[in-house]
């Protein structure tokens, strides 16, 4: 809609989780292949309708694609909506590509990532990873509006019964950054799926989000 965000999906997944909630979309196939021009088309065919950024989300495993989309500049900024395990080397192809990274900071610990996701090295693999789009971006930037133009946006997901792990990620963007430098997205929206075991099987209570709510805010 008008002033927001153009999204393009990208159909896979570069990081599973046992609690993803895009599943069909992800996994199951759901999309269709279109070239390199009829997406560029669908870009201008969003900004035209208002959109002030073009957000594309899982777009990892198409690295190679959006570079050659993005061989010419659209007129908005446009969006790396990623899971965070992005190579560093594959975000360098992109440098002065891409505006906004838009990168998921799942867990800073790898036995949770093992757990979650199947891949201890995700913690790692992250935080280099954000390390790279902050060289590329450099600080936060605003236009007159307030709407963000350049920059990084981190985002987390608190899990059910882990509220020190959220913490945990945001004592290290408190210790890497200085206050301002990138922002921070607190998710609570975590939804069970079907056949959740353990703490999985509940939603994040209003304890548990007030409490990591409140570490950031000291952060």
């Amino acid at each position: 809609g008008t002033r927001g965000s153009g999204t393009v999906f990208f159909s896979g997944c570069s990081l599973g989780c046992v609690f993803c909630q895009n599943d069909a979309i992800s996994h199951q196939d759901f999309g269709r292949p279109i070239s390199l021009e009829r997406l560029r088309a669908i870009c201008f065919e969003l900004i035209d309708q208002g959109a002030h950024n073009i957000n594309l989300v899982n777009p990892t495993h198409y690295a190679h694609a959006v570079a050659r989309l993005l061989a010419r500049p659209l007129p908005v900024p446009v969006v790396w909506n990623s899971g965070g395990y992005d190579r560093v080397d594959t975000l360098r192809g992109l440098e002065g590509k891409i505006q906004i990274y838009l990168p998921d900071l799942k867990y800073v610990t790898p036995e949770y990532a093992e757990q979650y996701s199947g891949a201890a090295d995700y913690p790692e693999a992250a935080q280099a990873a954000i390390l790279e789009m902050f060289r590329q971006t450099g600080p936060c930037q605003f236009d007159e509006a307030g709407l963000l133009t350049r920059g990084v946006v981190i985002r987390h997901l608190i899990l059910p019964g882990q509220t020190a792990q959220a913490k945990a990620v945001m004592d290290w963007v408190a210790r890497t950054f200085r206050p301002g430098e990138v922002l921070f997205s607190l998710m609570s929206q975590y939804t069970p799926q079907p056949g959740a075991e353990g703490p999985l099987r509940r939603h994040v209570t209003a304890a548990e989000y007030r409490a990591a709510a409140e570490y950031m805010e000291n952060c």
